[in-house]
């Protein structure tokens, strides 16, 4: 008797984690759902950023360009001090 009641509650237990598994795939899920939707948005905040990246990439290198410039001017008279 004791035997038989011990497997009966065990059978019962295992009912009750199917279920609780069943609402926590559920919840993966609904989570899942809201994971990708938060994950388009911040794609589109990345490609945002990226799009502003770019411009400010485009800008640096002007910059750049500007700095290599002196940088150039610097150095031609740093040449011509030499020289004297």
């Amino acid at each position: 008797m004791a035997k038989k009641k011990a497997t009966k509650k065990k059978a019962t237990k295992k009912v009750a984690k199917r279920v609780t598994k069943k609402k926590v795939a559920k919840k993966a899920t609904k989570k899942k759902a809201a994971k990708k939707v938060t994950k388009k948005k911040v794609a589109k905040k990345a490609t945002k950023k990226k799009a502003a990246k770019k411009a400010t990439k485009k800008k640096a290198a002007k910059k750049a360009t500007k700095k290599k410039a002196t940088k150039k001017k610097v150095a031609k008279k740093k040449v011509a001090k030499k020289r004297r």
